[in-house]
């Protein structure tokens, strides 16, 4: 009796450890991954802050999906000023940037060289060693007689962040392939506009030609000559 009321305890002090975990995993996945798409007026510049601490990493990858040209301009600031990366003129760019001071860092796209054309701009941040206020390795403590078990709850944590990791590149992935999807879907899109257009523009001018080629035939075949009776 008494071995399976061991059993029972720690069978319980797991799943309470690991529904825990779990939440605090998924709530890990929600804060350090997010992406936005918004759009960039002509002639304008559009800027965005990041909180960060020193030791973390920033990764952020854009995409112009609409708009002529389909480029911008970018550029990544440290929270004291100092120009990390800078792009001119870019259809799309991928920067990572280990933050050496805490504060805001600020991202911007500009579309100031561009007088009429409006851009639709998509982003992705990934945040990488965020520190959390909860010791990953905690749940340790509150964990005896593990041994016994055929699988060690550290097995079954090192499994669950190993699908959990996975899972988030599958979705970064995702996520970028529905972004290259949707800029490829309004270039053609564009492009059937512009067949379309030229396409009327060019039956217009065939349709005047042979006007004015009947019309300069049957002016050949006529008798202007005035009969006298």
């Amino acid at each position: 009796m008494e071995p399976l009321r061991l059993f029972l305890c720690v069978l319980a002090v797991f799943i309470s450890l690991l529904s825990d975990r779990l939440a605090a995993l998924a709530s890990f996945s929600q804060g350090t991954d997010s992406d936005f798409t918004f759009s960039l007026p002509a002639g304008k510049k559009e800027c965005f802050f990041q909180t960060m601490k020193r030791g973390a990493s920033l990764e952020i990858e854009y995409q112009v999906l609409d708009g002529a040209g389909l480029d911008v301009d970018f550029l990544i600031s440290s929270p004291s000023g100092q120009l990390l990366f800078s792009d001119q003129r870019k259809s799309d760019g991928v920067h990572t940037v280990e933050t050496m001071e805490d504060g805001d860092y600020m991202f911007c796209f500009d579309n100031a060289f561009s007088s009429m054309s409006e851009k639709l701009v998509f982003f992705e941040l990934i945040l990488d060693n965020m520190d959390t206020e909860e010791d990953p390795d905690e749940w340790k403590e509150h964990v005896i007689g593990i041994d016994t078990l055929d699988m060690k709850l550290e097995d079954i944590m090192d499994t669950i962040n190993s699908v959990k990791s996975r899972l988030g590149k599958s979705v970064q992935i995702q996520t970028l392939l529905r972004a290259f999807e949707a800029r490829d879907r309004n270039l053609q899109e564009s492009n059937f506009d512009r067949v379309n257009f030229w396409s009327v523009v060019n039956l217009v001018v065939m349709m005047m030609v042979s006007a004015v080629q009947v019309y300069l035939v049957r002016s050949l075949f006529e008798d202007k000559r005035k009969i006298r009776t």
